[in-house]
């Protein structure tokens, strides 16, 4: 497994983890490495420290099983990055639940309640960056709906 830091056009940074820098390379050709922020795919590799361990410190005497500590933790987030993060499942649960979830027909309907052939209500659902545009464009207000990198899980 390698993990790399990464940076999508918008200047976001996140990072990933692949099997192997051959498996990166891959799914970055085949547009499949996104930014979790902007869902952009074009993302490239920034500068990253590597792990390296220390051979000047004489290593401990191996522990017992009964010595073995629990692990580490995860980090916490910070506050504002919590808050941040509660506010946005809010907001996709308020979406979710009074909004009518369409799916990958999200282009087709949001046209249909544009041009007066659907009833008019609020739908959410799947469209490529393509699609968004071309719908913006057409004068169709549309909206991302912000998507949390542990939402990808």
């Amino acid at each position: 497994m390698i993990r790399y830091a990464l940076v999508c056009e918008a200047g976001h940074g996140f990072e990933s983890w692949f099997p192997s820098s051959d498996a990166y390379d891959d799914q970055a050709a085949r547009g499949l490495v996104t930014c979790p922020f902007c869902d952009s795919a074009r993302v490239d590799k920034s500068p990253m420290a590597p792990g390296v361990a220390r051979t000047d410190r004489a290593r401990p005497p191996a522990a017992t099983p009964a010595a073995v500590p629990a692990p580490a933790p995860m980090p916490m987030l910070a506050e504002p990055e919590r808050q941040m993060r509660a506010l946005l499942r809010m907001v996709r649960a308020q979406v979710a639940s009074t909004a009518e979830h369409v799916g990958a027909r999200f282009p087709e309907e949001a046209r249909k309640i544009h041009y007066g052939e659907a009833d008019s209500r609020p739908i959410y659902g799947q469209a490529s960056l393509e699609e968004a545009r071309a719908l913006v464009d057409e004068g169709i207000d549309v909206a991302p709906l912000p998507m949390l990198p542990d939402d990808r899980n």
